[in-house]
């Protein structure tokens, strides 16, 4: 494994992502990130604005995200449980 491995396939792979596909979720997912801190900011300033937006957005990030780590671990449940069986390359 390389250093370039380590720091730019890894990890999308893992979640069974390219790195394209990976990059364009993780940038999507921090510009709603921004928009949300933005809302808050203003919402500080003047606290009649944006009364909910930012928590309804990090909560509705929080359940997408959620969801995601669990079809990833159900993907990653049914992969051994086929590399066991002997169903993809590489298993026994």
């Amino acid at each position: 494994m390389t250093a370039f491995d380590r720091l730019f396939t890894d990890h999308p792979h893992a979640v069974n992502e390219s790195y394209g596909e990976h990059m364009a979720f993780a940038f999507g997912f921090g510009l709603r990130l921004l928009g949300a801190a933005f809302a808050a900011l203003i919402h500080g300033l003047v606290p009649a604005l944006f009364e909910t937006t930012a928590s309804t957005k990090v909560l509705a990030m929080s359940d997408e995200i959620r969801a995601r780590r669990a079809l990833m671990a159900r993907g990653v449940a049914r992969l051994e449980e086929n590399l066991n069986r002997g169903r993809v390359a590489g298993g026994s």
